[in-house]
């Protein structure tokens, strides 16, 4: 579906912007506690992370067995929302940059078809749910939104400007004008 291809587009170089201005930082600055929900850039990083290749891992056991998801059950899983997987940014920026070409490729592969199923799926207390795979999918992409809002903000704070962050960056011309 052209609206999931859009937001993974968008996913994708709104996290080369973010890894590319927190090279520019210190590694104190990175780790430390700035009072966000996961405290740091750093802690608030791999929380987007982890939430990715929890919902992904979700998302492989979709009736429609999407290739794209293969690789995300091999990895090791994250224990808790809260998990650090990297302290290093260079190690966190590697394995975002495959998570990213995964969602580009998944977002791919969704059919109107999928997008109208229901999901069954358990969350990280072991409850078990049926909903929407389409805005389960639309859940993921603004989940990223919310937590790079709040490391922008960080980096406001610190003095740094990321620049434009709106989807709009992403939207084609339209050709017509």
């Amino acid at each position: 579906m052209k609206a999931f291809e859009l937001l993974a587009q968008y996913n994708q170089w709104m996290n080369e912007r973010i890894y590319t201005s927190a090279e520019s930082l210190s590694t104190f600055e990175l780790a430390e506690d700035r009072g966000a929900f996961f405290g740091s850039i750093l802690g608030t990083l791999n929380h987007i992370l982890v939430g990715d290749i929890i919902w992904l891992t979700r998302f492989s056991e979709h009736p429609s067995n999407f290739s794209s998801l293969v690789h995300v059950r091999e990895i090791s899983q994250p224990e808790s929302l809260a998990e650090v997987r990297h302290c290093d940014l260079s190690a966190l920026r590697s394995e975002r940059k495959i998570i990213d070409e995964m969602i580009v490729n998944f977002s791919k592969e969704i059919t109107q078809s999928d997008a109208d199923s229901s999901l069954i799926y358990r969350n990280t207390q072991g409850d078990v749910f049926s909903k929407n795979f389409g805005h389960l999918v639309q859940h993921i992409f603004n989940h990223q939104t919310h937590h790079r809002g709040q490391v922008s903000t960080l980096f406001s704070q610190l003095g740094h400007d990321i620049g434009a962050t709106d989807l709009l960056m992403c939207i084609p011309s339209d050709s017509r004008f």
